[in-house]
């Protein structure tokens, strides 16, 4: 009988699966002392004995082979897609400062709320944890009972890309934990390439004809991204863990670590302790560069060292990270948006270059919004090859006296958007051209005009333009929109050129046989994007309001219009004052909604809409229900027992309810913890009912029944 069709009772297949389990975890350990630690504590010779021994027993019984075994980082077959993963706790990107006086503000704002909270005097300092900002990419690796489920990129803060397969080929991340680690843990981290490393890439890429890399960050990105594994495992990669997402069922280990007494409760944990728990599971973290700092004058110190020894580094750096050491602390901070309060990045001054700013295009928004963008002669700044930059408007080019021809300096603002920064005077020559804006559309020859009270200029043209036509399509087409995949700009560019759409409504007439007469267009992509075009007949009305493009109107403004009127006749038929009863609705953005919907053409296109298969009764949020805590807002004060605040806001945005920060008359409920501040006592003086953590889930209970 094969040794893989063994009896699992059998005693031989018993030792065999034990020592394959040994063999793992001695493997593990070693890669951890290697990659991690970088203190390897047995030769080469010794671990690939260890490694030929476990690749025998696997192949001899392949029922034994899992994916978190250490034979199985060499890659899997390619992917043709990359999945979405939406992140259960959003990752946001970090608010950016250049200047010392930024670090000192950022310091002031948090010493004035937590003095608020009665927490600190403002004579008192904060302690901030300080690590290196690396240049690279972001990603969460997903724990469930300590073995890897899943890898995902950033993304957008709240959709990433599945990068698992890609994630498993990189040696310094565990297939598997061993420790006692917590049901679920989700370790947030940078995957990044050295420099050594991206020379060797680059070298081997010239060497075989292939393009290269402008710069690590690009490369780590492009093997990560990569959709074969193979391809990724050939390149070296690298991980530094600075975070974590979610985190169920704290153990002994982390309790250790976090100096925490209650099972689900970290607060009393500090962000230095937390990364030195994660550590010990076998994660690389950057501890050479990681300090705790008491002020901010210590904080701008390490910013200075950090800064002169940049260029040394082994790998690229944009900045310094400041956070509040306390988790606590960062608790009752919170985050906006886009990003934590308590954290910041202190970046570096960006790089500059001269070049010759050769012309002036002009480019059409879909709003008809019309931009000057300059044309560069090609130069590298900061690792990137840039050969235009926006000018943003035409008061911004007489600012700053720029007239074509000139020689001019040149950043990548926060390190990322190109940007010039003024002529260089000394090198102008008498042949400059001044820049005249048009008064006709470079496109459709409309009318430019300027409204009162805004610096920019636009096309009247709408879309009789086919400039904003086609930015209005890409808008309508996104993912935050319509969602239909496959319809990028080059195509949506040759459709329309070619007067095949010339409506939104029109993309709905597509078929098969007229995609394949455009040019470069296969079968497989034309039957993918008419099956996605399918699938957006039946969008949420949230998505298709933004899909609309309406001025002034966001994601968050079409859900909070969409959660409102319900029904897509509804929004069309509200008045002005029923758009000024929506809360954070103010009247302009009410006045665009309203005019955009009394215009006859808008009408129309929604009509066509409807009558190609965007069914009105679909365009409606997940539930029209009224929900428990439906028009209550909530404030938070205190340390809360049970929950954490962010899963508290989660909770009672879930079930209808809004969080806000500051005690008002149209505050419902003080949800209060442990040591309240200063909000308890503006609550009393306003009347506003206070509840705790039981008394929340008995209201959402009893109303629900």
């Amino acid at each position: 009988m094969p040794k893989e069709f063994l009896d699992k009772n059998d005693i031989e297949f018993n030792f065999i699966k034990n020592k394959v389990l040994s063999l793992r975890k001695e493997i593990d350990k070693h890669n951890i002392a290697y990659y991690v630690y970088d203190s390897p504590t047995i030769d080469d010779l010794e671990y690939d004995s260890l490694m030929d021994q476990l690749v025998k027993l696997e192949s001899s019984y392949p029922s034994l082979i899992n994916n978190n075994s250490p034979t199985q980082r060499v890659g899997s077959k390619p992917s043709l897609s990359f999945k979405q993963v939406k992140h259960s706790i959003p990752m946001l990107s970090l608010s950016n400062a250049f200047q010392d006086t930024n670090i000192i503000s950022f310091d002031n704002r948090l010493k004035s709320f937590l003095f608020n909270y009665e927490l600190i005097n403002m004579e008192d300092n904060i302690d901030y944890f300080c690590d290196l900002k690396l240049d690279g990419l972001a990603v969460n690796l997903r724990y469930e009972k300590g073995c890897l489920v899943s890898a995902s990129t950033r993304g957008d803060g709240y959709i990433g890309e599945d990068v698992t397969a890609n994630i498993r080929t990189i040696k310094s991340i565990p297939l598997f934990i061993h420790d006692s680690v917590p049901d679920v843990l989700e370790v947030r981290g940078e995957i990044f390439m050295n420099h050594k490393d991206f020379q060797r890439l680059n070298d081997y890429q010239r060497l075989n004809g292939n393009k290269t890399f402008m710069n690590p960050r690009n490369a780590a990105a492009g093997s990560l991204r990569s959709l074969d594994p193979v391809l990724s495992a050939s390149r070296k990669l690298n991980f530094f863990a600075y975070g974590w997402g979610e985190i169920t069922g704290i153990t002994d280990n982390l309790r250790k670590y976090s100096n925490s007494d209650h099972q689900t409760d970290l607060h009393s944990s500090y962000h230095s302790s937390m990364l030195n728990w994660i550590s010990s599971l076998g994660f690389p973290i950057n501890s050479q560069y990681h300090r705790v700092v008491n002020n901010v004058n210590e904080m701008i110190e390490y910013y200075s060292e950090i800064n002169i020894l940049r260029d040394s580094l082994p790998y690229d750096i944009d900045g310094v990270v400041y956070k509040v050491n306390s988790l606590y602390f960062q608790d009752l901070i919170g985050y906006s948006s886009r990003a934590p309060r308590f954290a910041l990045a202190h970046k570096f001054s960006p790089e500059e270059s001269v070049t010759q700013l050769t012309d002036i295009n002009i480019q059409v928004g879909r709003t008809g919004a019309i931009t000057p963008v300059a044309c560069l002669n090609p130069v590298i700044v900061g690792g990137a090859n840039i050969s235009s930059a926006t000018l943003h408007n035409e008061n911004e080019i007489i600012r700053k006296d720029l007239r074509i021809g000139d020689f001019v300096r040149v950043r990548r603002a926060g390190d990322v958007i190109p940007e010039i920064i003024g002529p260089v005077l000394e090198l102008r020559s008498q042949d400059v051209i001044f820049f005249k804006m048009p008064t006709l559309c470079p496109v459709c020859k409309s009318k430019l005009s300027k409204i009162d009270g805004e610096s920019v200029i636009r096309c009247t043209g709408g879309l009789y333009c086919s400039a904003q036509l086609k930015q209005r399509l890409l808008h309508a087409v996104g993912r935050k929109a319509l969602n239909i995949v496959g319809l990028g700009d080059v195509l949506i560019n040759k459709l329309v050129d070619s007067n095949i759409v010339r409506s939104l409504a029109d993309i709905y007439d597509l078929n098969i046989e007229l995609l394949l007469r455009i040019e470069n267009i296969a079968i497989k992509s034309a039957t993918n994007l008419m099956e996605s075009i399918k699938k957006s007949r039946h969008p949420k009305l949230d998505k298709f309001l933004f899909a609309l493009g309406i001025r002034h109107v966001g994601e968050m403004t079409a859900f909070a219009i969409a959660k409102r009127f319900i029904s897509l006749d509804s929004v069309i038929n509200c008045s002005l004052d029923d758009l000024m009863t929506i809360p954070d609705i103010g009247h302009k953005v009410a006045s665009s909604v309203n005019i955009f919907f009394s215009e006859p053409q808008n009408i129309d296109l929604i009509r066509l809409l409807e009558n190609r298969g965007l069914e009105p009764e679909s365009f409606v949020v997940e539930s029209n229900n009224l929900k428990p805590l439906d028009g209550k807002t909530f404030v938070i004060t205190g340390k809360l027992k049970n929950l954490s605040r962010e899963n508290i806001k989660k909770y009672i945005i879930e079930n209808g309810g809004k969080v806000v920060n500051s005690i008002s008359s149209s505050t419902n409920y003080l949800l209060s913890g442990e040591d309240p501040g200063s909000k308890l006592i503006k609550a009393k003086e306003a009347n506003v009912t206070i509840i705790n953590e039981d008394d929340l889930l008995s209201l959402v209970e009893r109303i629900n029944i």
